[in-house]
């Protein structure tokens, strides 16, 4: 079975009764990292880069 990479739309086979939920992939064109989301049918989505987000960062003041 065939199902479509979320980031670039590139077909990536996949053989649904070898692949289980939670486990990763990646795409042979982009690069990006795809966690199986649902095996019935397959779906992938794409794992988030852990590293930077702006709401975690913390502003240091200086004083005088």
């Amino acid at each position: 079975m065939a199902v479509v990479c979320p980031e670039c739309d590139n077909p990536i086979l996949v053989e649904e009764d070898e692949v289980e939920r939670g486990e990763t992939l990646q795409c042979e064109e982009c690069g990006v990292e795809l966690e199986v989301v649902s095996v019935d049918p397959v779906e992938l989505a794409a794992i988030e880069e852990a590293g930077y987000d702006d709401e975690d960062v913390m502003h240091l003041v200086e004083e005088d």
